[in-house]
């Protein structure tokens, strides 16, 4: 059985960079480079610092990753209670089985790696091998490890910390206790190495942070933080004192070691608590990392001790609500978070993202007091529309917001809001009536916005001046809330559905109701396909309709959908609708057929759908995850057989992609693919109605009744030099299949030629394949001479030439080779017309023959005549 889908394979997931987990820095020597690990879901990703640009994306755990740590040569992460190394930032190449609980510390350890779970127990394991080296068990209740770093130049030796406040600096290859430190009240959270050896930064869960000496057991300098607990540490070793500590609420904390005292607030550095951070070694930079799916540079290079942003790739940090393509060649998808902001995301490169930031209801404002505080931001978007025909004079983008009757415009171009805020007048900045937008579309020149409210109105906006143009109806044009409007291509009509279950067709210019069509049921959604001119109505009771703006009637009806359809996309030819619900299905429906062509289930089911203008990539955002996962067509680049699926067809699961099984898995699934393809072959003939042409080239049977004029103008201008000796090429007989003639004397040119004997034993069976297989074997020159010795003054007879109009009429009775026909009966009429007329056998075949054309040429032209009616209808009539 055929799993998951025919049309879609995964390709890969966009914006995703990172989760709750801290990312991990690694040094290459022969690159000389750092390279950033980050953990996002159940895969892991290495970007470069340089550019943070994505170099590999692992092969996904059977789970999400719960801790991740690396040495030079390997990564490691813990999935539940197993842990796995990969190499090459790519694949599996140990694991390490033995743990009872989940295993939430990770500390690479030379050829060791030291493993803490849940229950408290810590695991050496050494690495090559995998076998456990050994095993320390310690008392919950009075020691459990909550952190634990090896201090620098120690040999053999591993500080824990606890949960408790103590630490404990054990000797792991001589399995000893060697001190206790009585530690502090409070739980310790991060342990880490400052550039002093014996000294160590500890990090307490009450927000304290020590530096302490291990070798006397005494603490150097106490500082206190206020924001809760302290979630990393980092140092500086470009020569400055200085101390980060991460916190719980995003902000960053910068100490001065020498002066003990807080240097530099960099408050809001993540919207999430700051999961890691770490200067890179020797150079002014701090890469942060949070769960707020975003990796962060910053650089020091500026007076009051402060970082600066230097680069970040950031995603969403709630999951997508709506995403759409923009522009024309598919590289950009615009995408409306949760999180309230509205982002560009590109297929092509990262380096082309851009956040077109938070919506505000006053910009400058809302600068002034920082985004967290910000009384005036606006909630979530729900739905946009965006046009890039005249992005670059004014705004391209509107967005209607969550229980706003304001919707707000966008720039593209300058990646930020515009200037317009879009409200009717009519209901008198009345907040009580609780009135919001509900649907949007931009018309396809970019100059109007109309815009649909839950209150039944739409109205007609100018995009360059933000000024109202008008509305639809003479006071509602539905008496329920706007479920969805769109303008056609050429700005002819506006269709819009409504709550009330009615679409209505109105005029765009003059806004006049053209034509209202009862569904019965309430429509959820719509989308328009310009194009085409077909619009999708997905309706409450999960019923798909399809109406035809040209006709203006229902043209189609789908059902199938066991929840509710989320959205809706067209491939750019019109000719497939693909749809997503609440049933985690996306279904493909092939609009010329009625049928339903395709259906794959997903984890999560998908909330929004954008098929790129292009058509190679299909891309959807899906209920709790933060990505936007692309789908690439198979149609585009192999043959794919597309049939209709039964109505009781049960749909398999696939993986979204960025978390697709191993390759192994996918080369299976594609051979699985190949074997359920139809092999196609042509026959010689579709039907015996029809007519067939034969295959050959033109210049093969065009150029017979030519031969002479070709042979004059190709005549040699001098004559040809007799050779001295005989030719070291033999000479052949003109044909595909060279022949050598023999060099005979002129008493025997009369000889019967191989056609002649097949043409003569065919006249016997009456079976003429085989001649007109020697024939299309032959080149004009070959065919010519053959016809000419058919005749009794060139040694043939005038039975073999009634046999060669027989061999015709056969070939017109079959319909096959009927261009051939033609040009072989053209050129024996012109060879051997004067001795037709005088054989009264030869001249009764030839009536036959004559008839036989007739009656085949004929019948061709009705077909041609019903064609050409049919398709000259189709071009000009207006149904």
């Amino acid at each position: 059985i055929k799993k998951g889908s025919v049309i879609f394979s995964g390709f890969r997931a966009l914006g995703l960079y990172s989760n709750h987990l801290s990312h991990v820095v690694r040094y290459h020597k022969k690159h000389r480079e750092f390279y950033i690990v980050t953990a996002v879901g159940n895969c892991f990703h290495t970007y470069n610092v340089k550019k943070l640009g994505i170099v590999a994306v692992s092969n996904a755990l059977p789970e999400d990753i719960s801790c991740l740590a690396a040495d030079r040569m390997l990564v490691y992460v813990a999935i539940g209670g197993k842990v796995s190394a990969f190499a090459r930032n790519k694949e599996v190449v140990h694991m390490y089985t033995g743990h009872g609980a989940d295993v939430h510390l990770l500390l690479p350890f030379g050829d060791h790696i030291i493993s803490v779970d849940r229950d408290n127990a810590v695991i050496v394991w050494d690495v090559e091998s995998e076998e456990e080296y050994l095993q320390i068990t310690f008392d919950k209740v009075s020691f459990e490890v909550s952190a634990v770093m090896h201090p620098s130049t120690y040999l053999n030796k591993i500080l824990f910390g606890s949960s408790q406040g103590g630490l404990q600096l054990w000797n792991v290859k001589s399995n000893k206790l060697l001190y206790t430190f009585t530690g502090w009240p409070s739980g310790v959270t991060v342990l880490q190495q400052t550039p002093a050896v014996d000294v160590v930064g500890v990090g307490l869960s009450s927000g304290q942070i020590i530096i302490h000496n291990i070798k006397f057991d005494e603490s150097l300098m106490k500082f206190q933080q206020d924001w809760g607990p302290v979630t990393s540490l980092s140092f500086r070793t470009d020569g400055h004192p200085v101390m980060a500590v991460g916190s719980p609420i995003g902000h960053i904390g910068l100490w001065d070691l020498e002066e003990k005292k807080l240097v530099c607030q960099m408050r809001d550095a993540h919207n999430t608590a700051i999961a890691g951070l770490t200067f890179l070694h020797g150079e002014p930079l701090l890469i942060t990392n949070g769960a707020d799916n975003g990796i962060r540079v910053w650089i020091f290079d500026t007076a009051g001790g402060g970082g600066r942003l230097l680069r970040s790739r950031l995603g969403h940090s709630a999951p997508p609500t709506k995403v759409r393509h923009h522009g024309l060649n598919g590289h950009h998808i615009l995408s409306a978070g949760q999180d309230g902001t509205l982002q560009s995301f590109s297929t092509v490169h990262e380096r082309f993202n851009r956040s077109l930031g938070h919506g505000s209801i006053n910009k400058k404002k809302s600068k002034k007091k920082g985004l967290r505080y910000d009384k005036l931001k606006l909630p979530a978007i729900t739905t946009f529309a965006s046009e890039s025909a005249r992005q670059s004079d004014w705004d391209s983008i509107v967005a209607c917001h969550r229980g706003y009757l304001m919707t707000t415009t966008w720039n593209y171009q300058k990646g930020s809001m515009g200037a317009h805020k879009l409200e009717p007048k009519r209901f008198n900045k009345n907040r009580a009536l609780s009135v919001h937008a509900t649907a949007v579309d931009i018309t396809s020149c970019g100059n109007f916005v109309v815009i649909g409210l839950s209150s039944g109105h739409i109205d007609v906006y100018n995009m360059q001046s933000g000024m109202h143009r008008g509305q639809y109806g003479e006071d509602k044009a539905h008496s329920g809330a706007v479920r969805g409007v769109s303008v056609d291509g050429l700005n002819q009509l506006t269709v819009s559905a409504g709550a009330d279950k009615l679409v209505n067709i109105w005029k765009f210019k003059s806004r006049k109701l053209v034509l209202s069509i009862d569904l019965g049921t309430s429509p959820a959604t719509t989308h328009l396909h310009r194009d085409s001119g077909m619009f999708a109505i997905a309706l409450d009771d999960f019923t798909l309709n399809v109406l035809d703006m040209e006709t203006k009637r229902i043209v189609r009806k789908f059902s199938g959908h066991r929840g509710q359809v989320n959205d809706m996309a067209f491939s750019p030819d019109g000719r497939w609708l693909i749809t997503a619900a609440m049933d985690c299905t996306i279904r493909t429906w092939d609009l010329p057929s009625g049928c339903l062509v395709d259906c794959f289930l997903v984890d999560f089911a998908a909330v929004s759908l954008t098929m790129s203008p292009t058509g190679d990539f299909l891309a959807s955002s899906h209920v709790d995850n933060l990505g936007i996962y692309l789908w690439s067509n198979n149609t585009l680049c192999s043959m794919v057989s597309l049939r209709p699926l039964p109505a009781d067809y049960e749909p398999t699961g696939i993986m979204l992609p960025g978390t697709c099984s191993s390759q192994d898995e996918e080369g299976e699934g594609d051979a699985d693919l190949n074997t359920e393809m139809i092999e196609y072959e042509s026959p010689e003939q579709l039907d015996e109605q029809l007519v067939t042409l034969s295959l050959l080239a033109d210049s093969r049977w065009k150029n017979l009744l030519h031969l002479d004029i070709i042979k004059k103008r190709n005549k040699p201008k001098e004559p040809p030099k007799v050779p001295k000796a005989a030719p070291f090429f033999m000479p052949t007989i003109p044909g595909l299949i060279p022949q050598f003639s023999k060099i005979v004397n002129f008493g025997v040119l009369a000889q019967k030629s191989h056609f002649y004997q097949q043409l003569e034993s065919a006249m016997l069976s009456n079976k003429y394949n085989d001649p007109v297989g020697l024939l299309k074997e032959m080149g004009p020159s070959g065919i010519d001479a053959e016809l000419r010795g058919l005749a009794p003054d060139m040694g043939g007879d005038v039975s073999v030439l009634q046999g060669f109009l027989k061999m015709v009429a056969s070939m017109l009775d079959s319909k096959r080779d009927f261009d051939l026909a033609q040009a072989y009966l053209a050129l024996f009429l012109k060879l051997h017309l004067r001795l037709i007329s005088q054989e009264p056998g030869l001249m009764e075949e030839a009536s036959k023959v004559s008839e036989k054309l007739e009656e085949t040429w004929t019948s061709m032209q009705t077909l041609f005549n019903q064609s050409l009616c049919l398709l000259s209808y189709t071009k000009s009539a207006l149904l």
